[in-house]
């Protein structure tokens, strides 16, 4: 099978099947080390410096959590 078949095959599947199969796909990202592209260098950077320069400001990880995956945990 291609991987334009196993893309086609994927698509089709319920939302929750593909939400399950992407998380799998990315977690299996974290094993291997992934390039980072210039923008997300540069990107990385300027959140970097705002947090340094404010850091007061934002969330903590566990409140945004909360707000992204409210039905988690």
């Amino acid at each position: 099978m291609t991987r334009a078949e196993i893309q086609q095959r994927a698509l089709e599947l319920p939302a929750a099947d593909r939400q399950e199969l992407a998380e799998a796909l990315w977690e299996s990202l974290e094993a291997e080390t992934v390039p980072i592209q210039d923008f997300q260098k540069r990107l990385l950077g300027e959140w970097l410096k705002a947090l340094e320069e404010h850091p007061d400001e934002g969330s903590p990880w566990e409140d945004m959590e909360k707000r992204v995956w409210p039905d988690a945990g």
